[in-house]
């Protein structure tokens, strides 16, 4: 994994604040590499793969799954991103290419691309079932429906800033964000503090620029809060697609789907949505994964 993006867990006030920032700028960049996004499209991928990450890192076991799905009405339709508990992650754009005008401050309008929908997480556990929660979207800005998401889904009281910055040549020169939450003992008091230091940041991307690293983010939200780093975790753009992966997917189509492509007689490309890497099948395969599909 490369280490120069990463992040922190750690507390503040006592125990009565968890906290989580990270910087990914490497991350958004390579997503955006991968995906060959426009300006607005990967500044939306990059708030979603940031928010993810750190999500991600909540859950306890080692094979559990964080998926988000973000739906909408705008040019943009909506992204999937998963992560796992190890910092990595992995995502994409239903329209990688959308462009709209910028906001009338000259910065990006996400929420314009993504339009009005929902935000679908949904965590694998190991468990039977999956645990889901969906709610609308707030703005489509992602940060804030992710706080949304936590309030009323989770019943955590929540923050969440997130941030992704181009420089002119379109590439991502600054990304990253931070989630704090709330735990249930916390007083009136450190609840209004949090408020008050949350409310003074005005932009996410800006502290980044200014040279903030993880620590440095929760040391300038939560300051006089005592923050106290717990844990440090390198995060990165990271598929594990494979050809067996792929060869199962196809598979899972069932006998008819796969006995039309076993009537061409042409090999077959399949791409992986998440990463483009690229699995060719020859029609000795087809064959094969079709006695399988029978029997």
């Amino acid at each position: 994994m490369n280490t120069t993006d990463y992040m922190v867990r750690g507390t503040a006030a006592g125990g009565e604040i968890r906290a989580f920032a990270a910087v990914s700028t490497q991350l958004a960049e390579k997503a955006r590499q991968i995906h060959n996004t426009s300006p607005v499209a990967t500044a939306a991928l990059g708030r979603l793969l940031t928010g993810a990450v750190m999500m991600g890192s909540m859950m306890k076991g080692d094979k559990d799954i964080l998926t988000v799905i973000v739906r909408g009405d705008g040019p943009l339709e909506g992204m999937t991103v998963t992560a796992d508990t190890k910092g990595g992650v992995k995502g994409y754009p239903y329209q990688p290419e959308v462009i709209i005008p910028a906001k009338s401050n000259g910065k990006l309008d996400v929420g314009g691309a993504v339009g009005a929908g929902t935000l679908t997480v949904i965590k694998d556990l190991g468990l039977k079932e999956p645990y889901v929660g969906q709610v609308e979207l707030v703005d489509g800005e992602i940060a804030e429906d992710l706080t949304y998401y936590f309030a009323a889904s989770e019943q955590v009281p929540s923050a969440v800033g997130l941030g992704v910055l181009m420089d002119r040549e379109n590439f991502v020169s600054h990304a990253g964000g931070f989630i704090l939450q709330v735990m249930p003992q916390a007083s009136e008091e450190t609840i209004a503090k949090l408020e008050e230091r949350v409310a003074s940041v005005t932009s996410v991307t800006s502290l980044l620029a200014s040279g903030k690293s993880p620590e440095g983010l929760l040391e300038y939200i939560l300051e006089g809060m005592d923050p106290e780093i717990m844990e440090k975790m390198p995060i990165a753009f990271s598929c594990n697609c494979s050809y067996d992966r792929m060869a199962k997917a196809l598979i899972s189509l069932g006998e008819k789907e796969l006995s039309d492509l076993a009537k061409d007689g042409e090999p077959i490309e399949i791409k992986c949505q998440f990463c483009g890497s690229a699995y060719t099948f020859s029609p000795e395969d087809i064959g094969e994964m079709l006695e399988v599909a029978r029997s």
